[in-house]
């Protein structure tokens, strides 16, 4: 198990890598200490994969915002 602590490409490259290492450990193969680089390096992509999550819900959240103001607008008109 390498100890990876680079910055993931994007999100469903961080999803993959991290499903890879879920199997690993679920696997019962690994030695203690590449078990505990695995979790550290999955929590380290759980963190990336939710603030990408939050980041794309904010902005649906402006978008709807902005798509809902401008059609309150135009049914008044």
């Amino acid at each position: 198990m390498s100890g990876k602590s680079q910055k993931p490409q994007g999100y469903e490259s961080a999803m993959a890598e991290l499903e890879q290492i879920v199997a690993d450990m679920e696997s019962g193969q690994l030695a203690l200490e590449d078990s505990l680089v695995a979790y550290k390096r999955g929590a380290e992509l759980l963190a990336f994969c939710r603030g990408r999550l939050e980041a794309a819900q904010q902005q649906v959240r402006v978008l709807e915002d902005g798509m809902l103001k401008e059609l309150a607008v135009g049914e008044n008109s």
